[in-house]
């Protein structure tokens, strides 16, 4: 599907193909000290993105892989992205609640669940569920320092 979206304030825009229509919640503790509770995101390619105008888009290493992006005029969240080359490159991971119209989408998975507060909860089943040590199996650039 396709989406738009934006920051807060309007200084970033953006659209996006190829939208998936399922997502994921982390609950490491770097994405929930970034969103303030856990990342609902759903992962879109990145040649699928286009900016509108990315004057005011600003990134941030927040690993020695990955990068953050954000609103520099309202401080919006916009992405997280793995920029060490491999397989999970090559994919923005967008906050849910950055789409213009957020509907639509299913949770499918929820990874760093030994994380996870004990306050959260999400309604629904089914769900693949990833603790930390799962994460680092599967996301082998995890283990590297």
């Amino acid at each position: 599907m396709k989406k738009t979206g934006g920051c807060m304030c309007g200084a970033v825009r953006f659209t996006a193909r190829d939208v998936p229509s399922h997502f994921g919640a982390c609950h490491c503790e770097m994405c929930r000290r970034w969103t303030g509770s856990a990342l609902l995101g759903v992962t879109v390619p990145e040649e699928s993105v286009s900016w509108e105008d990315e004057t005011h888009l600003k990134r941030i290493t927040s690993s020695h892989w990955a990068e953050r992006g954000f609103c520099d005029q309202c401080g919006t969240g916009m992405f997280f992205r793995v920029t060490q080359e491999g397989v999970w490159s090559g994919n923005i991971e967008f906050p849910i609640g950055v789409f213009d119209d957020p509907n639509g989408f299913e949770m499918d998975n929820e990874i760093y669940i030994d994380h996870k507060p004990d306050s959260f909860s999400y309604a629904g089943e089914g769900r693949k569920l990833l603790t930390r040590a799962d994460c680092v199996v599967k996301f082998s650039v995890l283990g590297d320092g």
